[in-house]
């Protein structure tokens, strides 16, 4: 009888949650919580008393189907209170996001009691105190990011616990003692993010022989002895350099072990065994628990050794102490960069650079539309790579790291915006300068099939001078695909045009050249069907499509990229070609695109280079025909140019631009043109 009330109890608690009952006492929590993050009303004005937190009034709070809060997304809000314990009574929260905000105060320990929590972002914040370690109850953490704040204590042995924990991130912040040796036990660890802290000791052997680790990053900290040799499979994935008392064999960046580091990575995990089945960090010796400073009584050895300990000491101590002093000048001018970052909108290299990269190819607990880090336009599929593209994990980049290297999409940051798209310039972890294009789902093909076909193909592309896809990533969450390319610093080619004299832009005339023939490979690479790849037509090529790196080698952007879109965004996209005339004639009466369609357009690209001009009129066509340079080459070369080979450039481009497509070239017979010397006079 007693088991039937309960349940009954039960059941008329689960009944009131979904009437709404417990979505009362979430609105409670949720106005809390505002009182603390925002104190002066100033960023969430939309949470109410009497409003609805799953009606989407509340900004930066999504619910799931049973209209209980699951995501919290209220990163580079200008928030600066604090994070309070009521945080924890949102027992639905899976995505927690309070990034790149000036919240202060300690992490609140009730926070461990979110079990359903997956992602939990409190980096580039101002955080103080230990890490709760609580958190390592925490069963379903995936992702841990406190980097970038002024956390203090060590690292809790009781993360040995986080099963699911993928990425752990902690850098720049003012950690000591050492790293636990029970991060090993984590078998789903991928990336580890300890750099710019004040950890000592060794590098645990179990840490480096973690079954999915790929990336570890120690630098700039004051850890010793020898790194474990298991660490040499992440070849470009382990960083150990800056920490002066840390040697190895095989590793560019450290110096080479003597027999006393020897000693001290055999002392620092004097009785690890070689495999546990206990997962138990309290049951499992840490190195950790064990201190390398020789002042303290269990570091001693035979008494035979004592006289030449002692020479090892004073040696020791002095290096200790200068460790100490150099390390304190590097945080403190890491805290420095830091601080501008939080509280400013400018931002340096390193900052852009800090926050984790490539990582996890998760499922949502629930269908909660968060954010997700997958290489799917469905990460909620089943079959996560059954498209027969497996190699695309290859170029998976995460949101985490897309948003860190553009300061979360700072307007600073970008380059350009049209109604489908924005494209922004970005910083990854490794220092890369990149160029990151939104595309909003709406405008990509609703077939996922075909998005990822489309995708395939742009990954597949390869020549000097296309735009070559660097990697991507899909986020449900945001409702958004990023497209990841190598920056071209020079800009597109549409700035070298109608510049006025003078101009420190003005391109010389063996530049215009070497970019003509530039472009000319790139379209005929698109055209042939070399290296097991398919015939490609650009369709929409133009001056704004063509960028210049450093050396003003010319890149083709976009090639393929309108496979991704859907057949209205590509219409849209080729009614703007067709408006500035690089459309060809017969594609008004056909409808269809052909290789002589990119020839028609690469023939006006090159009457727009030799004359400077992005809009061609009559007049300039017929100087054209007539070789009539004067009217019709650049007036800013001021006659630096060869005419045979200007006469050679206006023949292609007027054969390149002939209304009937039949009588133009193909792309292969121009590259052979443009190859051939001319006859060169001034």
């Amino acid at each position: 009888m007693g088991s039937n009330v309960v349940f009954i109890s039960l059941l008329f608690l689960g009944f009131s949650c979904l009437r709404g009952v417990c979505g009362n006492a979430e609105l409670i929590a949720l106005l809390e919580i505002k009182a603390a993050l925002d104190p002066e009303n100033k960023h969430l004005s939309s949470w109410t008393s009497d409003g609805d937190p799953c009606g989407g009034s509340f900004e930066g709070v999504a619910c799931n189907e049973l209209n209980k809060v699951g995501n919290i997304s209220l990163q580079s809000r200008g928030l600066a209170g604090k994070l309070p314990p009521a945080v924890a009574q949102l027992k639905c929260l899976s995505g927690l996001y309070l990034h790149y905000n000036e919240l202060n105060g300690e992490i609140p320990r009730e926070i461990a009691n979110l079990t359903e929590l997956t992602d939990l972002y409190l980096n580039v914040n101002n955080f103080s105190g230990n890490i709760p370690p609580e958190i390592g109850s925490m069963p379903s953490l995936k992702v841990l990011q406190l980097s970038c704040n002024q956390l203090t204590g060590s690292i809790p042995t009781e993360f040995g616990f986080l099963k699911d924990l993928g990425v752990l991130a902690l850098e720049y912040n003012r950690l000591t003692g050492l790293i636990p040796a029970s991060l090993g036990n984590l078998r789903m660890l991928k990336r580890v993010y300890l750099a710019f802290n004040h950890l000592s000791g060794p590098i645990p052997t179990r840490l480096a022989t973690a079954p999915q680790l790929e990336f570890l990053d120690v630098q700039n900290n004051t850890l010793s002895g020898a790194a474990p040799p298991g660490l040499k499979r992440l070849n470009e994935g382990f960083h150990g350099g800056n920490n002066p008392g840390l040697c190895g064999v095989g590793f560019p960046l450290l110096r080479a072990c003597t027999r006393w580091d020897d000693v001290n990575i055999n002392e620092g995990e004097p009785f690890m065994p070689k495999s546990s089945n206990n997962t138990s960090p309290e049951s499992i010796p840490e190195s950790a628990n064990f201190h390398l400073h020789c002042n303290e009584s269990h570091c001693s050895s035979s008494s035979s050794s004592k006289f030449r300990e002692l020479g090892i000491i004073v040696g020791a101590m002095s290096l200790v102490v200068t460790l100490l002093v150099i390390g304190a000048v590097i945080m403190f001018r890491s805290r420095r960069r830091k601080q501008k970052v939080g509280n400013t909108s400018e931002a340096t290299d390193d900052r852009l650079s800090a926050d984790p990269g490539k990582e996890l190819c998760r499922r949502s607990p629930s269908t909660l539309m968060n954010v997700e880090y997958s290489d799917r336009w469905d990460p909620m599929s089943p079959d996560c790579c059954s498209l027969g593209n497996e190699f695309l994990l290859g170029f998976k980049y995460n949101l985490e790291e897309v948003e860190s290297a553009t300061q979360h999409f700072s307007e600073k940051n970008l380059l350009g915006k049209s109604k489908f798209s924005a494209v922004y310039r970005g910083i990854l972890k490794d220092g890369s300068v990149v160029a990151i294009k939104s595309i909003n789902v709406t405008a990509c093909k609703s077939e996922e099939s075909e998005f990822m076909k489309g995708l395939s193909l742009l990954t597949s592309l390869k020549h000097d001078n296309l735009v070559n896809l660097r990697g991507f990533c899909c986020s449900k969450g945001r409702g958004e695909c990023f497209l990841i390319y190598n920056f071209a610093s020079n800009g597109t080619l549409a700035l070298y045009l109608d510049l006025e004299e003078g101009n420190k832009r003005i391109l010389n005339w063996p530049t215009r050249v070497s970019i003509i023939k530039g472009i000319a490979k790139g379209i005929g690479y698109l055209h042939s069907s070399e290296a097991n790849k398919p015939t490609i037509i650009h369709q929409n090529i133009s001056v704004e499509k063509i960028l210049l790196d450093g050396q003003f080698t010319p890149l083709i952007l976009d090639c393929g990229l309108l496979k991704l879109f859907a057949e209205d965004v590509v219409y849209s996209a080729l009614k703007v070609s067709a408006a500035l005339g690089y459309m060809a004639p017969e594609y008004i009466t056909t409808g269809r695109f052909t290789e002589k369609s990119d020839v028609y357009a690469f023939g006006v690209i090159i009457l727009q280079v030799l004359s400077g001009k992005c809009i061609l009129n009559s007049s300039m066509r017929q100087a054209a025909e007539s070789c009539n340079f004067t009217d019709f080459i650049d007036l800013n070369l001021k006659g630096r140019f060869f005419e045979t080979e200007a006469a050679k450039l206006t023949k292609i481009a007027l054969d390149c631009t002939d209304e009937l497509p039949e009588n133009r070239p193909a792309m292969a017979e121009v590259i052979e043109e443009l190859n051939k010397p001319s006859q060169s006079s001034d």
